[in-house]
């Protein structure tokens, strides 16, 4: 093979010409750039790279779990640069604890597993009454989520397994009652102290700002002063319900439906039975329930000689508060509204008869099936509407899967341009001007979605003037976005900002002049506390603090209290400086004994919580596990490095 390849070296180019070059004239070399940055490694464990399309996937996951669970939460919190990077510190744990498992060769038994699975309540859901599995539906249970019973059981095998890293030290977690007393009593110590705030709005007449000092401040702080960037967009949604509106339903497919589903939309059998009740414990002595049962033959025999008589005995002796005073009726009911051993009897009975004596957990019975109640199937013209609306979304959720593929190839091969897909799929074109990268109040649709924001102010968008890729912005919903013209950030003329940098000039030397004249009174009052002008005495704690701010209260219970009263000074940024003089530690409330013992609970969980962590982090070095992209910081659009290698 190779000897042909050296002796056909002309041909084997040529062929390798006519491969290639065709694919960059189709798809150009950027596509091949973006088709890789698909594959770009976000992060790594254990020499195991994490790609952008894992994390991707991972959060559509999370995503769609979370809307799930709660169908009201505001979908811009699960699109956020947090909220995404949250999913990929989630998914590095769980490889760092996957690769432990895999090192300290933990492995869950067949039995934990079998064990496990019983214990799973979704599952248990699918018991019948004998306790049997219906494999049908659990099939169409695990296959919901994509995956064959194999498939479902390898991946609860494997959270087993993974979960034995971590159960055995946050189970054996114990901490003492001095332990937790003395951690208590310094969390919650409370501090009589008194507080001299200096404000900056007392120093503002005091401040002299020139148009010098205006055009120099402005000029140092020209980044504070910027119109955002901003862009003219146009942009398709396909979603299911555009997708619904342009199916029709012909009449033989709705009757060939109606057919195959009729019977799941009858309505169940009922009986309506009466019964005389003999009251016998399940785990009452045997002579007693011997005796009940005897009294319910004798019953038993009394009736059947005289059936019409059935009502006047069930007044009389049965002993269900609740029926004997109607004759012993309980009305119509379905299968699964009675006990198991009533309902067995009473389904297997024919109307008028009257059933053996029948054990239950509340005694012993005696029934006469009343009526029963045929289940009744509804006609097709009855149905119409509910079989026209459901295989309308059926065959729409085709349709959109269809479609969805073809939006996503569309937008990508023709990415100068959305009209040849509008057009292709019938789909209406929006526009919107002057979006900004940061989100608005009056942001509606897919332009409140900060994926969507992101990626039409990506360089790809408005650089290159390409159309984003096809975005899933919610459950059966693609948007494509291009930017019709950009305009970038740019620093406002002084003459449009003036009165807004005087102010923040005039706020910051008043803040200035606030903090020094703070500090200034905190040495003179640490000499000589005489004159010192106070307010009145507050108890402050972390857990109450009476209004203060956190910093202030920090600061408080920071201070060496060996030598008291003790001053301290802390700087509150825009709300100036405050003096702080400590009078007296007291101790935190006493609680009642429950109080105490809840509190010691919450403090050990807590406790193997922060063992559970360091040795998470210790797994996580020992893995040279590693983020390789910035988090984001709670700075508006800005990112920083991670503080940590997860």
């Amino acid at each position: 093979m190779f000897d042909f390849v050296r002796n056909n070296t002309k041909m084997m180019m040529g062929l390798l010409f006519l491969l290639i070059i065709p694919s960059f004239v189709m798809f150009g070399i950027d596509g091949y750039s973006r088709f890789k940055d698909q594959g770009a490694v976000v992060a790594q464990v254990d020499g195991n790279k994490i790609t952008q399309a894992e994390w991707d996937n991972a959060h559509k996951r999370e995503v769609e779990r979370i809307r799930v669970s709660v169908p009201n939460i505001d979908t811009k919190l699960l699109e956020s640069p947090e909220a995404r990077y949250a999913t990929l510190e989630r998914l590095v744990r769980e490889q760092v604890l996957v690769a432990a498992t895999q090192k300290l060769h933990l492995t869950a038994s067949d039995a934990r597993l079998a064990r496990e699975l019983q214990q799973n309540p979704t599952i248990a859901s699918l018991r019948s009454a004998d306790g049997k599995l219906d494999m049908e539906r659990y099939r169409q249970l695990v296959a919901s989520q994509g995956m064959t019973p194999e498939m479902f059981e390898a991946q609860v095998r494997s959270d087993v397994s993974t979960r034995q890293v971590m159960q055995g030290l946050q189970n054996s977690a114990w901490t003492s009652s001095a332990q937790t007393q003395t951690a208590l009593n310094a969390y919650f110590q409370r501090r009589d102290i008194q507080v001299q705030r200096f404000a900056p709005s007392e120093f503002v007449s005091k401040v002299q700002v020139s148009e010098d000092d205006v055009k120099a401040f402005y000029q140092a702080n020209a980044k504070r002063f910027q119109s955002p960037e901003s862009a003219d967009v146009e942009y398709l949604v396909l979603d299911l319900d555009a997708v619904r509106q342009s199916v029709t339903v012909n009449e033989a497919d709705l009757k060939t439906y109606y057919e195959q589903n009729v019977q799941k939309t009858a309505t169940q059998e009922e009986r309506r039975a009466s019964h005389i009740l003999i009251n016998a414990a399940k785990d009452a002595p045997a002579a007693e329930k011997e005796k009940a049962k005897a009294k319910a033959q004798a019953l038993l025999e009394q009736v059947r000689k005289k059936p019409a008589s059935f009502a006047d005995v069930a007044k009389q002796n049965s002993q269900d508060a609740g029926s004997a005073s109607k004759g012993g009726d309980l009305d119509f009911f379905p299968k699964g509204a009675m006990v198991k051993a009533f309902e067995d009897a009473a389904f297997a009975l024919k109307k008028s008869e009257i059933s053996e004596v029948v054990e239950s957990d509340f005694g012993y019975h005696i029934i006469l099936l009343t009526d029963i109640k045929a289940p009744k199937t509804k006609s097709f013209e009855e149905l119409r509407p509910q079989l026209e609306a459901d295989l309308k979304k059926q065959q729409a959720q085709r349709k959109y899967a269809e479609l969805a593929e073809i939006f996503t190839n569309s937008v990508y091969e023709q990415s100068d341009s959305l009209k040849p897909v509008a057009e292709r799929l019938k789909l209406t074109l929006s526009k919107a001007a002057q979006v900004t990268r940061a989100p608005t109040a009056d942001r509606k649709g897919p332009l409140s979605n900060s994926k969507f924001v992101q990626a039409l102010f990506s360089e790809e968008a408005t650089v290159k003037h390409r159309n984003t890729e096809a975005i899933e912005i919610a459950t059966n919903t693609l948007v494509s976005g291009r930017v019709v013209t950009y305009t970038p950030a740019a620093t406002r003329p002084l003459t449009e900002v003036k009165d807004q940098v005087r102010k923040l000039l005039e706020q910051e030397r008043a803040t200035a002049l606030a903090r020094e004249q703070g500090q200034a009174r905190l040495a003179a009052w640490r000499s000589n506390a005489d004159g010192a002008n106070l307010g009145p005495s507050i108890t402050v704690s972390r857990d109450q603090s009476q209004n203060q701010s956190p910093a202030l209260v920090d600061a408080a219970l920071r201070v060496n209290a060996a030598t008291l009263p003790a001053w301290t000074g802390v700087d509150l940024g825009e709300q100036g400086y405050a003096v702080i003089r400590v009078n007296k530690v007291l101790a935190r409330d006493s609680e009642n004994k429950d109080k105490e013992l809840q509190a010691q609970q919450q403090f050990s969980q807590l406790w193997a919580a922060a063992e559970a962590q360091a040795y998470l982090t210790q797994l996580k070095q020992q893995l040279k596990a590693e983020i390789l992209v910035p988090k984001p910081s709670k700075a508006a659009g800005k990112t920083q490095p991670s503080a940590e290698n997860s």
